[in-house]
């Protein structure tokens, strides 16, 4: 038997009749995922509740979300489409013009944060992120309550490595997913950079003692890899369209000690099944 949200958040009538969802995505339309955001905070933010990057938009176009007295439940979008982890609570003290909302954090529900997880499908509104909370109440359930704040996604495979550029930058630091820089360092490899803004690819290759760690922390410090079109995007943009916009994933992984040569004529086999030398971003 499912568990309902209500049952976990046991709040009365009158408080649902008072309150709010919010379910975030991002920080704009091509903005950082507000998971990777609040990922990134230190502990007691999220045990507080205090990752405010993260939740408590107080517009919708030119009209509030909230009200002055009104309590939010904020919650974000987990890597799984219908899951969302439950990050903070707050009674709304003010909506400045186009900010977020001023809030007193409600300490009722701070055993929770970063810990529950629940499944529930928004539907198509996709521009929205704000509900009153009854409709939201009768169709959520609980997933599952953690036994402690969620660290994010662990190392699954090979096969699944695809991560934003805030994700790589957070692993590569030793902030989320213990293990997954570890496995990076072991093994060589085709990659591809992905531009969410305009489609654009680019592949490469990775090769060395530390492998595709070492290869990716180089797109970390110079966003461009050295690569003469990603420089010249660079000089275009700037750093932080790289940081909004790129993606990472590993299309073929080799034992850091297999032949070099063989790993560039299978970046060139990538190169030309993607055409990322007409359509992309490889120079040659």
């Amino acid at each position: 038997m499912e568990l309902s949200l209500l049952s976990v958040l046991n709040v009365t009538i009158e408080e649902i009749k008072n309150s709010k969802i919010e379910l975030n995505f991002s920080n704009g339309s091509n903005g950082t995922e507000s998971l990777s955001t609040w990922l990134q905070y230190e502990d007691t933010r999220k045990e507080n509740g205090t990752c405010y990057d993260c939740s408590f938009w107080g517009w919708y176009g030119n009209k509030p979300n909230y009200r002055p007295g009104q309590w939010g439940f904020s919650f974000v979008r987990m890597h799984a489409q219908d899951e969302w982890l439950f990050v903070s609570a707050a009674e709304i003290s003010d909506v400045p013009v186009g900010e977020r909302a001023v809030v007193k954090i409600l300490d009722r529900f701070k055993p929770l944060f970063g810990r529950l997880v629940i499944r529930y499908n928004k539907g198509n509104t996709y521009a929205r992120w704000n509900f009153r909370m009854q409709p939201v109440l009768e169709k959520a359930v609980v997933k599952e309550i953690l036994p402690g704040l969620y660290t994010g996604r662990s190392f699954d495979g090979y096969d699944n490595v695809h991560l934003t550029y805030r994700e790589l930058q957070a692993v590569l630091d030793g902030k989320i997913m213990p293990g997954y820089q570890n496995a990076l360092e072991k093994v060589a490899g085709i990659y591809c950079l992905t531009d969410k803004m305009t489609g654009k690819l680019y592949v490469g290759s990775a090769m060395g003692e530390s492998g595709l760690a070492q290869r990716w922390r180089s797109y970390l410090d110079t966003k461009h890899g050295d690569n003469k079109k990603l420089i010249e995007l660079y000089n275009s943009k700037g750093a932080e369209y790289f940081e909004n916009n790129f993606e990472f994933t590993l299309l073929e992984y080799f034992n850091t000690s297999y032949d070099s040569d063989k790993i560039l004529e299978r970046e060139s086999y990538w190169k030309d099944c993607l055409d990322t030398r007409r359509h992309g971003y490889n120079g040659n």
